[in-house]
């Protein structure tokens, strides 16, 4: 396996953990929030330092060489490959920027150690492709929301029971898993398990209430940290892509497609801004599920791409509506509050994010819908027609918010509620991002389809490996067995003689 050249995963995982332990023995939260923006500031660098140099060694996979890790665990506990090369610094992004914007009125509200500590959480899930050591830190991943509901003194029931059953699924799902299992030699129960407790953590309908629950009670920095990375994803990718068959693959699809169509007509029909935001989000994050599954080169190439774009778009969507709901509290889709006047950069980012979420043209969603769709037809005709659907009702109901939020009346206000410093240079990195990965989408969507076709040529050779094995012991026994017969007709005809 290639190495890189200097150790950026284990400095990317490392300094927001050092951090945290850091930060945590600082008393001035505003001194805490600048210390925690540059050491997540540092862990960008680093992130992108080891997508960079992951991407000049022109390889499928490569690893850091720690010694002391190696010796630990007897094996290369980090190792990154194209799936999750770019997914670190969009990790990364997501931790800078909403550190970025959090106003001094939420600093106290807000847990800038724990955040640091989720974070390093995050991107070793992300560096990981260990079964047990990725159920692992999605267990630990948990953890913090959980404390701060509990900090807050708010029921923490739904949550628990269904983070705790998702582990319990895990768990339970790989401990069946076989060495020998493939997608041609499939552990049914094991792989129904597994795919049980990943769907959870993706909030898929009927199992999703745990996701609107967390936006309700926590902190909207914490429940846009803990959903927005798509770990439930990457645990399909790492856990059931491998040893499912592909009809299986599909059924998982249907029910992710039937969830983002669900989730894109709840949108509608919201009240509240962050059950809005939390629909919104489960309909795009089921749709990237959608492509996942069909385990063809141009809808894993799609899939790919969205959850790119995905994470991008919703971010600063997310961000937007955070930023607005600091300067007014929570908001209600009900009326209009007309906060254009004083929040145009809000404003705007908002209607810009929202839309390159659902794939508007010359945004960096566009080509990746549209190679979704596409992939999404050739396994399933009228699968195309319904992911359309769900993107035409998410878009409605974007358009739909920012004309509640920004516009219909005008609002008097005694403050000022214009933008920071922070928040217009979080605004113009998303949208350099947005636009950028429109007008240029060549290298986004090159890069994202060698890894569908060498994610796919890894899942056929393991495949292929099990059947050669198969096909050997079966001509070895059938070897053994004719050697048998010889020696037997050969003694008999000796005893006749």
């Amino acid at each position: 396996m290639s190495e890189l050249h200097l150790p950026w995963l284990e400095l990317t995982i490392l300094i927001p953990l050092v951090g945290a332990i850091c930060v945590s023995r600082l008393q001035n939260r505003d001194r805490a929030k600048t210390i925690s923006i540059v050491i997540c500031a540092l862990t960008l660098v680093c992130s992108v330092g080891e997508w960079i140099d992951f991407a000049s060694l022109h390889t499928f996979e490569a690893h850091d060489h720690w010694d002391l890790i190696q010796f630990v665990f007897h094996r290369d506990v980090f190792v990154i490959d194209e799936l999750s090369a770019p997914l670190l610094p969009l990790a990364a992004l997501l931790y800078l920027t909403t550190v970025m914007t959090t106003l001094r009125t939420k600093v106290n509200r807000f847990s800038f150690s724990w955040t640091l500590f989720s974070e390093a959480i995050l991107l070793a899930t992300l560096a990981c492709r260990h079964p047990w050591m990725i159920i692992l830190l999605l267990a630990i991943a948990v953890v913090p929301p959980w404390l701060e509901l509990r900090q807050r003194r708010q029921n923490t029931r739904v949550f628990l029971v269904h983070m705790g059953l998702f582990v319990v699924l895990l768990t339970l799902g790989q401990l069946l898993v076989g060495s020998d299992s493939t997608s041609t030699n499939p552990p049914i129960l094991a792989g129904c398990l597994l795919t049980a407790g990943a769907l959870i953590r993706s909030g898929v309908c009927p199992l999703h209430c745990w996701m609107t629950d967390l936006f309700e009670k926590a902190t909207f920095g914490t429940a846009l940290l803990f959903v927005t990375p798509m770990t439930g994803a990457y645990a399909v990718m790492r856990l059931v892509f491998p040893i499912a068959p592909s009809w299986a693959l599909q059924s998982i699809a249907i029910l992710s497609l039937s969830t983002a169509v669900y989730a894109a007509g709840m949108t509608l029909v919201q009240r509240d801004s962050r059950r809005f935001f939390c629909f919104l989000f489960l309909s795009h994050s089921s749709l990237v599920l959608v492509g996942l599954e069909m385990a063809t080169p141009i809808g894993l190439t799609g899939a790919l791409c969205v959850w790119l774009s995905v994470g991008i778009s919703l971010l600063g969507f997310g961000l937007a509506l955070r930023s607005v709901e600091a300067r007014t509290g929570r908001l209600t889709l009900d009326n209009f509050h007309g906060l254009y006047e004083h929040t145009p950069f809000l404003a705007s980012m908002f209607l810009l994010t929202g839309l390159a979420s659902i794939g508007f043209p010359g945004t960096i969603g566009f080509i990746g819908t549209e190679l979704l769709v596409e992939g999404a037809v050739e396994v399933y005709p009228f699968v195309g027609l319904i992911v359309v659907i769900a993107a035409m009702l998410n878009g409605i109901a974007v358009v739909k918010a920012y004309f509640h939020v920004f516009t219909g009346t005008r609002h008097t206000a005694s403050v000022t509620m214009n933008c920071r410093t922070a928040e217009r240079v979080t605004i113009l990195l998303i949208v350099v991002l947005i636009i950028g990965g429109g007008l240029i989408p060549q290298p986004g969507v090159e890069s994202r389809h060698h890894a569908a076709r060498a994610l796919l040529e890894h899942r056929r050779i393991s495949s292929g490996k099990q059947e050669r094995s198969d096909e050997a012991n079966s001509t070895h026994a059938a070897v053994s067995s004719h050697n048998a017969s010889v020696s037997v007709a050969i003694k008999e005809r000796s005893d006749d003689e």
